[in-house]
C-alpha cells in the first residue's frame, strides 16, 4: 500500500485540477463530471487490481467510478477504493472554502461498503482514544474527551456541520461551555481535523453521509486518532439494504475497525479552495499551478505535500 500512496496523491492532484476552472461558476455538475474524469483517467494507469466500493453511486446512477467499478491495471495487489473526486461540489460552484478531492484505498475487503445514507459520526484525536462513545449523548462525549486531554472545558472545540439537525447538539456542546466551530460543508476533512492536534479541533460530531464516514475513518485511523458511527436508515428499504451488504445490526455501534478492518491503508486529499487543512490551488509564474495535499498511509504519519504541475494539467 505504501509503494502506491504516491500514485494515488496524483489523483486527487489530477482531480483537483480538473475541478479548478468551475470555482465559482454555480456549476456543480459540470465541476464533479471534470474531477471525476480525471480522478477516472489516472486510477486506470495504476498497477493494482482495483474496485470501487464507495463512489459515485450505484451503476445505475453514475457512468464512472461507480460502485463495483474495477479500476486500475487488472495486475498488482487487490485494492479497495473509497472517492469523492469533488467534496464540496456546492463549494465549488460558489466559490467558497473548504472544497477537496479525496480518496482512500485499503487491501480488498478491509473496507466498509457503506450504503448511501445518514450516518451519525463521531471523531477524535489520539489523546482521547478509546473515550469517544458514540451511545452517549454528545454532552458526555464532550467531557470524557476533555478529561482526557486534560483541558478546561471552556478551551474544548467542536466541530459541528451548520445543520437544523444538529442543533440540539450544539446547543447541548455549548452548555458543557466548550465552543462549537460551525462549518458549511466539507465534512471530511472536518472529521480528520479532529485527529490533528494542531488544527484546534478536540473533536467532531455530526449527521452526514455514510460514504463520507468511511473515507474519513481511513485518515482519522492512519493518524492513530478514534472514531465512532452508526447509520441511520430513514426507510424500511434502506434498512434491508443494510441486511442486503452484511449488517446484521444496521442500527449498532461501529468502531473505526469497524469501518477500516486494516492498517495498511492509505488517504490521500488535495486542496481546490481554502480549507483548514489544506490551502486552495494557487496559480504561480509561467502558468504553474500550486497544490497542497495530505497524504497518509498506514501507522507512517502524516505528510502535507506542495507541487508545482504545468498550468496545461487544468485543462
Amino acid at each position: 500500500m505504501k509503494q502506491l500512496a504516491l500514485e494515488f496523491l496524483r489523483v486527487t492532484q489530477t482531480a483537483a485540477i480538473a475541478a479548478l476552472p468551475w470555482v465559482g461558476r454555480g456549476r456543480k455538475h459540470e465541476a464533479d463530471e471534470a474531477a471525476t474524469a480525471a480522478m477516472r483517467r489516472v486510477l486506470r494507469q495504476i498497477q493494482m487490481d482495483g474496485v470501487v466500493v464507495i463512489g459515485e453511486g450505484e451503476m445505475d446512477e453514475a457512468p464512472m467510478l461507480y460502485i463495483g467499478e474495477k479500476t486500475g491495471t487488472g495486475q498488482g495487489p487487490q485494492i479497495d477504493i473509497a472517492v469523492d473526486p469533488l467534496e464540496g461540489t456546492n463549494l465549488v460552484a460558489g466559490g467558497q472554502n473548504n472544497s477537496t478531492a479525496v480518496i482512500a484505498a485499503a487491501p480488498r475487503g478491509a473496507l466498509l461498503h457503506a450504503p448511501d445514507m445518514y450516518m451519525e459520526k463521531l471523531a477524535a484525536g489520539a489523546g482521547a482514544g478509546g473515550v469517544i462513545d458514540i451511545g452517549l449523548p454528545v454532552a458526555d462525549n464532550v467531557l470524557r474527551v476533555a478529561a482526557a486531554l486534560g483541558k478546561p472545558l471552556r478551551e474544548m472545540t467542536v466541530s459541528v456541520q451548520s445543520r437544523e439537525r444538529h442543533q440540539a447538539a450544539i446547543d447541548a456542546i455549548r452548555e458543557t461551555g466548550a465552543k462549537v466551530r460551525l462549518f458549511d460543508d466539507g465534512d471530511v476533512t472536518c472529521a480528520i481535523a479532529a485527529a490533528m492536534e494542531e488544527s484546534g479541533i478536540d473533536l467532531f460530531y455530526g449527521i452526514g453521509g455514510a460514504p463520507e464516514g468511511v473515507i474519513s475513518a481511513v485518515a482519522v485511523k492512519c493518524l492513530g486518532g478514534d472514531m465512532q458511527a452508526r447509520l441511520l436508515p430513514a426507510s424500511e428499504a434502506e434498512h434491508e439494504r443494510c441486511l442486503r451488504m452484511g449488517l446484521s445490526d444496521p442500527c449498532g455501534r461501529l468502531t473505526l475497525q469497524d469501518m477500516v478492518a486494516s492498517d495498511e491503508c492509505v488517504f490521500a486529499a488535495t486542496g481546490i479552495t481554502p480549507g483548514p487543512l489544506l490551502s486552495g490551488i494557487a496559480h504561480a509564474s509561467g502558468g504553474r499551478l500550486l497544490t497542497h495535499s495530505l497524504l497518509t498511509s498506514g501507522p507512517s504519519g502524516v505528510h502535507f505535500i506542495r507541487s508545482m504541475h504545468a498550468g496545461s494539467m487544468a485543462g
